[in-house]
């Protein structure tokens, strides 16, 4: 997919990680490459020849499911479609965020577009319309377990080019058929085997789970900048993370990540005050190990990435349309690239990266306020006593530090069969790639309490200065909370902390530092 000032041109297989994160972020027109017209429309003419010749194909003049050895008669093969979305269209829960959505649709489209699933270009050209009208189509985030495709959610998107149900545009509800009028797009009448198209495969779960890993990149990011923060605070040694040292183990992402470190603490004036004559050997892990840790998570994400990025591109609906038989002859073979798995395991691993990261954090702060380890005033207030300066923010951090080892649970390992035990091993993808939003949110408000700790201990360091990328943070946090002088109603200065990492802002003005990580 390639760039063109505020539109997207998608080849079909081709989409990289950095164009899912700019769908991610922003909405922006999307453009379907000429070329793909053509094996969209040798698909689509295979599956009516189908049709026309009478033969029994599952998914194009069957059943469904269970249900596949009923023969369906040609002039019931379009309500046997609608039908279809109608009755899988069961979601439940809070609606997908627009982020998501758009994830979903373009997905859905570049799948749909390799020519593989037997759709006319009317399905395709009807659904960029609709992602480039901006009509979201409203898909309860419930009701999937990632296997024989995200049936329901899916097919919630599909009623909004039926026009039925409700859409969001500009953040707001409406009837579909109502702002499809508004934006002049026709509802569509499906033809044989388009709604199964539509509604099996793995873009649900993938959304969630992409919406997950690019969380988990900024969390990556803005932890190591507070950790590095919280590394002068406290006065503690930059030696742990001396290139030698992690050469001789390996890790690629230790390797990394140290790297990271040593910029960010570079020229810093507190460090060069306490070189000579400071009586501490080693610091506690949770300073001296975040190379180990942080780059343990860094591999995570980077191996969660590469999974997701070639679901991204995958064909995962069922049956599928092959023209490469003998003599040219159409083939329609049935497989399981719905099922979910690859998705499954790659949100788990961001699961993990996700609560060890704020895991780390809440050591740190735990750190921090206890004056016997970081040399600071008792929970990071004057006249301790009288002020309780930090000490329950940082129960907030361990309440939601410990939350997220629950949700850290592996949803992978999970099955519970359906459809009369025709779909009797599932991958539980969906709402693996889902609760991932939920830690990010933990993770990012014990990050933001480190945010303002971390500074607090820079502040009782003055006139010393922290390194000047370090400082600029710093600075940033300053113009958005004061220095903490005395006990006041805290939770707006952890709320403003927290979107400044949700943001990225702690990163946003050393983006070159961490252009490595995406490589």
């Amino acid at each position: 997919m390639t760039q063109h000032a505020k539109s997207w041109t998608l080849k079909p297989g081709a989409m990289t990680l950095g164009d899912l994160r700019a769908v991610w972020a922003a909405p922006a027109k999307l453009i379907l490459a000429a070329e793909a017209y053509r094996v969209i429309e040798d698909s689509a003419a295979a599956v009516q020849a189908i049709v026309a010749k009478g033969d029994a194909a599952y998914g194009i003049n069957t059943g469904f499911g269970l249900l596949a050895k009923t023969r369906i008669p040609d002039e019931k093969l379009e309500q046997l479609q609608r039908n279809l979305i109608l009755s899988h269209s069961v979601g439940t829960g809070e609606l997908l965020s627009d982020a998501v959505v758009r994830l979903v649709m373009l997905m859905k489209i570049g799948s749909l577009a390799r020519g593989y699933s037997g759709v006319r270009p009317l399905i395709i050209d009807t659904l960029i319309a609709l992602y480039n009208a901006g009509i979201m189509p409203a898909i309860p985030a419930k009701g999937s377990v990632g296997a024989s495709g995200d049936l329901a959610p899916l097919s919630h998107m599909t009623l909004a080019m039926l026009g039925v149900g409700d859409v969001r545009v500009n953040g707001a509800l409406m009837p579909a058929p109502e702002a499809l009028a508004q934006a002049g797009i026709a509802p569509v009448v499906l033809a044989a085997k388009e709604g199964l198209a539509l509604i099996n495969g793995t873009q649900v779960s993938n959304a969630l789970a992409l919406h997950g890993l690019f969380m988990a990149e900024r969390l990556l990011e803005a932890a190591m900048v507070t950790g590095a923060l919280s590394l002068d605070a406290a006065k503690g040694s930059d030696s742990p993370f001396d290139a030698r040292v992690h050469a001789v183990r390996g890790q690629p992402g230790q390797i990394l990540a140290a790297q990271m470190y040593r910029q960010l603490v570079a020229n810093s004036a507190i460090r060069a005050s306490h070189l000579e004559g400071d009586e501490r050997v080693q610091d506690p892990y949770s300073l001296r190990c975040q190379p180990q840790v942080m780059g343990a998570c860094l591999d995570l994400i980077g191996n969660a990435g590469r999974t997701l990025l070639i679901e991204a591109n995958a064909v995962t609906d069922n049956p599928l349309i092959f023209q490469d038989g003998p003599n040219g002859q159409v083939q329609i073979v049935s497989g399981g690239n719905f099922h979910a798995e690859p998705v499954a395991f790659a949100a788990d691993t961001l699961a993990l990266a996700i609560a060890e990261i704020g895991a780390l954090a809440e050591r740190r702060i735990a750190l921090l306020i206890d004056a016997t380890l970081s040399g600071l005033p008792p929970f990071l207030v004057r006249d301790p006593g009288v002020n309780s300066g930090f000490m329950i923010a940082h129960v907030t951090a361990a309440a939601l530090a410990s939350e997220n080892k629950s949700l850290a649970h592996p949803a992978s390992v999970d099955s519970l069969p359906t459809s009369a035990n025709q779909e009797d091993h599932v991958s539980m993808a969906t709402f693996a790639g889902r609760r991932l939003d939920d830690m990010a949110h933990n993770t990012a408000v014990i990050i933001g309490i480190e945010l303002l700790a971390a500074a607090q201990g820079i502040d009782f360091h003055r006139p010393l200065k922290t390194s000047p990328q370090l400082e600029h943070v710093h600075q940033q946090l300053r113009q958005k909370v004061p220095f903490f002088d005395a006990d006041r109603f805290f939770a707006p200065d952890i709320e403003a902390a927290k979107q400044m990492v949700i943001r990225g802002e702690l990163s946003s003005t050393c983006k070159n530092l961490f252009a490595p990580l995406y490589a």
